[in-house]
């Protein structure tokens, strides 16, 4: 089966200039989701994402510690994020499950009356797209559903789909422009924007990161604080660096009941303060991002 885009070496790419001459886009996407605490399987239940206490349990069977952990987040970490960007002056990209927008409504209504981009984030965290592969109209159920919730609970549509844990379909894209999206953000193979040509037209993809991801550092490889900082700052250098001949995207993911522990949301606060008095550096929505593509870089190549 076919990709949907074409091979794209960097050099052989026409440079890419942001607005107002900017090297670089950095992105914070906050993942704010919501987790089944059981299925109607023996399997265990993928949450989404790694959990804290190893041992895996059969799906019928409730996990309150890897539930609870995660909980935190929706309690606590969610306000010590909140708290660190508005200091900062920075805004974010939020993702939310339609049930995080459901169960809920206080954590979404403060992100949204604060102006942030919001991305639609599946129906549920443990409910992945991979699930509907073969199965397009099962797929395009869950997907209108998803977006219908999140119409009713943002006070407009969604213009941007994150899958969970990054599964989609080869069906997704074409799914979500069917559907009205303007771009997708579970591609993970470039630091620049690229279009995904479907059956209804142009989608376009805006890279996420599960490199510079909370789950990754601290989750999967254990770093300390100190060290996920300096993964983030290399990273950052390196794009910025690189970003003054064609520009790049760096984004960071994060999850609040990673990042908003209180040992470690030092980093993202260290790292919010290394970045925003840099010149050049543009803290736009993924909206902003396609817009401003769309009309400069794939209209004008048309």
């Amino acid at each position: 089966m076919s990709t949907l885009y074409e091979y794209s070496a960097l050099p052989d790419r026409r440079p890419l200039r942001w607005p107002q001459d900017s090297r670089i886009v950095v992105i914070f996407t906050i993942n704010i989701e919501q987790w089944d605490m059981t299925h109607d399987s023996d399997v265990p239940l993928y949450a989404g994402g790694p959990s804290a206490v190893p041992y895996e349990l059969p799906g019928t069977v409730p996990d309150y510690a890897n539930f609870l952990w995660r909980e935190y987040g929706q309690r606590v970490g969610i306000w010590r994020l909140l708290d660190v960007f508005d200091k900062a002056g920075v805004p974010t990209t939020c993702t939310i499950n339609a049930r995080t927008a459901l169960d809920r409504p206080r954590i979404v209504d403060a992100v949204n009356e604060r102006g942030w981009e919001i991305l639609a984030h599946n129906y549920v965290q443990t409910q992945m797209l991979n699930e509907f592969a073969g199965r397009p109209d099962a797929e395009r159920d869950v997907i209108r559903r998803t977006l219908d919730v999140y119409e009713q609970a943002i006070g407009r549509p969604a213009r941007g789909w994150l899958s969970s844990s990054m599964r989609s379909t080869h069906e997704t894209p074409h799914i979500l422009k069917e559907l009205g999206l303007d771009f997708i953000a579970c591609y993970l193979n470039d630091d620049q924007p690229f279009p995904l040509s479907t059956r209804h037209g142009t989608l376009l993809a805006i890279p996420y990161s599960n490199d510079l991801n909370d789950y990754r550092m601290f989750s999967r490889c254990g770093m300390s604080t100190e060290a996920a900082l300096g993964m983030m700052r290399e990273g950052f250098d390196q794009m910025y660096l690189e970003g003054a001949e064609n520009g790049r995207i760096l984004n960071v993911g994060m999850h609040p009941h990673v990042m908003g522990q209180a040992w470690a949301v030092r980093a993202i606060r260290e790292f919010v303060d290394y970045v925003k008095d840099k010149p050049g550096v543009w803290f736009a929505k993924r909206e902003e991002i396609a817009d401003w593509y769309t009309k400069n870089v794939i209209d004008h190549v048309r």
